[in-house]
């Protein structure tokens, strides 16, 4: 039988491990299954200040190492989602994989499965591209075939659902017998393209043609232009408006707490600096308001400008012939809520005020795409009972 709700009616109970700010709860949301979160788990109190904002809810704060296989069968849960930490298989990193202390608590977790009394009819996995390779991703496997679960594994990108970013990244989807997943050809399968998660039986193109150029080029062509998810002339003209109130959605455009809540003109506040543009103009990527796809934001976006995200050029691309220097583009930086978008983030999210301006962009860069997440989720609830 179909369905993406038990037999009994129940609401599946899901259990959010590294929650961060909620980019897993939300993306449960887009997916419309028929579930609840009944608990969430992540060490960091600033992300956690974020997510007990947005939904009411303030998870279990401490090291996930620590919980244990009674821990968790208190919950009753039927998936878990995870979002490991990727720094052991960035490719800027040591690569260290299950040998990176960040790597332990993961483990741990796959560990409990088999520990559990009531271990997890699914599970769903993020991380970076680059986890496929390791060690970490080879135990997991193990563990998961140990233990009667059949996975469908995935490198995709917003950009392959309509978004103008790219953000490539791991997924694994894994369902324990007997749930079964409706296209099962595709079981232990590592996939490159979304289309039977869509309605597809086959996927549409092999992972040769996926990895081409001219893929990515055509897939392009159909994204939105960047312009849909941009704030700043709607804020604009909000802030001059006659009733001279700030809009509770420009909360990003006031200074950091730090320095003392003074409120900038929107339209220089997220200006490079010339020294920088003059130092790294040749290594920045510039993109458009028409645009139809930028870089990867990065934790480190606004602290640094090579190799963390896109600038925004504020000149219509149309006049980009007749500039003859960087500096007549008004390089900008994508504001808090515009990357927040671009992470398919509902107009609702939102940060606290206390949290500064370097710790939501680094927050968000912790964070994942619910736009390309959601329809992994709705396709991991609908299943077949064997």
């Amino acid at each position: 039988m179909e369905g993406s709700k038990k037999e009994e009616a129940n609401p599946w109970r899901v259990l959010e491990f590294y929650s961060g700010i909620g980019g897993l709860r939300y993306s449960l949301m887009k997916a419309g299954v028929d579930a609840v979160v009944v608990e969430a788990f992540d060490i960091n109190d600033v992300a956690n200040d974020v997510y007990e904002h947005n939904f009411g809810h303030r998870p279990h704060q401490g090291n996930i190492q620590s919980l244990s296989a009674v821990d968790l069968d208190r919950y009753e849960a039927d998936v878990w989602l995870l979002s490991p930490p990727c720094q052991p298989y960035t490719r800027q990193g040591l690569q260290k994989g299950s040998g990176d202390a960040r790597a332990t608590s993961f483990l741990n977790i796959l560990e409990l499965i088999p520990q559990s009394s009531r271990p997890p009819l699914m599970l769903f996995v993020e991380n970076v591209v680059g986890f496929e390779t390791s060690d970490t991703h080879e135990k997991m496997i193990k563990m998961l075939q140990e233990n009667h679960f059949d996975t469908q594994e995935f490198i995709l990108s917003p950009l392959q659902f309509g978004v103008p970013y790219s953000r490539p990244r791991y997924f694994c989807l894994a369902k324990r017998k007997p749930l079964s997943f409706q296209n099962a050809q595709f079981n232990n399968a590592l996939l490159r393209d979304p289309g039977h998660i869509n309605g597809y039986e086959e996927s549409t193109v092999t992972s040769e043609e996926a990895e081409s150029p001219s893929y990515w080029n055509k897939l392009i062509e159909t994204c939105q232009p960047i312009q849909h998810f941009l704030e700043m002339e709607k804020n604009r003209d909000e802030v001059t408006s006659e009733s001279n109130v700030i809009p509770p959605n420009v909360a990003e455009i006031l200074m950091d707490s730090e320095e003392g809540n003074e409120f900038i003109d929107p339209s220089t506040k997220y200006l490079v600096p010339s020294s920088l543009v003059e130092r790294w103009g040749r290594a920045m990527d510039i993109v458009f308001p028409e645009s139809k796809r930028c870089c990867c934001f990065t934790k480190s976006y606004f602290r640094y400008v090579k190799g963390t995200g896109s600038l925004l050029a504020t000149v219509p691309g149309k006049m980009k012939n007749e500039i003859s220097s960087l500096h007549e583009l008004r390089l900008r930086y994508f504001t808090p809520r515009e990357v927040a978008n671009l992470h398919s983030f509902p107009e609702d999210f939102e940060f606290p005020q206390h949290v500064s301006l370097r710790q939501r962009y680094a927050l968000l860069g912790n964070s994942l795409s619910v736009g390309a997440v959601g329809p992994l989720l709705r396709y991991l609830f609908t299943h077949q009972q064997s």
